[in-house]
């Protein structure tokens, strides 16, 4: 009916142009109804927002620090919104796998993803992948923030972050500063430090934590790069001790660990962050009804005390304050890449 709203072809034997007219008074009356029905009908799911189960896909292995979290969000969420938020763990290439099964989902809102700092740094470190992080995904909501560590083995001369750049100025290219995962943020925030400090040091990356640990307390490393849950465990033990963290102002979990900022580097701070996304297309009803539940449930006791547990600052954003954040940090990571002459890939 919509198609004969335009041209009903040659005038037929016998019709009248008051006939042609009434015609497509009707055809036109019709498409616009059945144009209000979809509308009215697709307006209707977004107020009934979840009526099923919606899926939260994360690039990490069950188990982990950031799936913990999402579980505890996932939770909450069902709780707030009557509708269970079921978490899907799709490790593997770099979260690629994930973010690119996220982002070619139906924008409908039952698909969300994590989303964070790892694919702001992808998206300058990666000549080509199959979705772009700002084009592909509808922010939502922060959900956590972590600040890096910045350790040295506990009965070694390297106490402060004035100890290690007076050390590696003493002696350029001797000190080894140790992180996990070439291209990750642990990787990128000890070569911003190194630029930042205009010191030569070599940069060594392991394939997990417990690797960088174990090279630390060897002597192999000097300074490691990594968050609080990987090192807690020889923090504990007083085999490492944390010489700075790596955000704006002291960490609620570790306060009494000075940031490289006051110990002299103004210019030099890192806060990682992980978030909820969805599918480019979202309703905006869709995505603010989401964005304001994940906020409330961050707010909540519990989940404030299991986040300070693993050194993470549970706080959430509006969507237009997360894009902000991804903006700036694909500029920032990009410019850390091409100063410390990383390849890009």
């Amino acid at each position: 009916l919509i198609g004969f709203s335009g041209s009903l072809g040659p005038q037929r034997a016998g019709e009248t142009d008051q006939g042609r007219t009434f015609v497509r008074t009707i055809s036109a009356a019709i498409a616009v109804l059945f144009l209000s029905a979809a509308g009215i009908a697709a307006a209707s799911a977004q107020d009934n927002y979840p009526s099923r189960p919606v899926k939260i896909m994360i690039a990490f292995p069950v188990g982990g620090l950031l799936d913990t979290v999402s579980r505890v969000v996932g939770e909450k969420l069902s709780q707030q919104l009557g509708q269970q938020f079921v978490i899907e763990n799709r490790p593997g290439a770099g979260g690629i796998i994930a973010a690119k099964a996220g982002a070619s989902a139906p924008a409908d809102g039952y698909t969300l993803t994590m989303t964070g700092n790892g694919m702001t740094i992808s998206k300058s470190l990666f000549r080509s992948l199959p979705y772009d992080v700002l084009r592909d995904f509808q922010p939502i909501s922060v959900m956590a923030w972590l600040d890096l560590l910045i350790v040295t083995k506990a009965d070694g001369n390297l106490k402060t972050i004035h100890d290690i750049v007076a050390a590696a100025k003493a002696h350029p290219g001797k000190l080894n500063f140790g992180t996990i995962a070439p291209g990750s943020t642990q990787h990128l925030s000890a070569e911003l430090f190194r630029l930042t400090g205009g010191i030569k040091v070599a940069t060594v990356t392991f394939r997990t934590t417990p690797e960088l640990v174990t090279a630390l307390l060897r002597g192999d490393v000097d300074v490691g790069f990594d968050y609080l849950a990987g090192f807690r465990a020889a923090l504990n033990d007083r085999q490492l001790i944390a010489v700075a963290s790596t955000g704006e102002k002291r960490s609620a979990s570790t306060p009494d660990v000075p940031t490289v900022r006051e110990s002299g580097m103004s210019d030099y701070v890192v806060t990682s962050w992980n978030a909820i996304s969805g599918p480019a297309g979202i309703p905006d009803p869709v995505v603010r009804l989401l964005s304001r539940e994940i906020v409330a449930a961050l707010k909540l006791p519990d989940v404030q005390e299991k986040a300070l547990q693993f050194g993470l600052d549970a706080r959430g954003t509006t969507p237009e304050e997360m894009r902000e954040r991804m903006v700036a940090d694909i500029a920032k990571w990009s410019a850390v890449i091409d100063k410390a002459g990383l390849e890009r890939q």
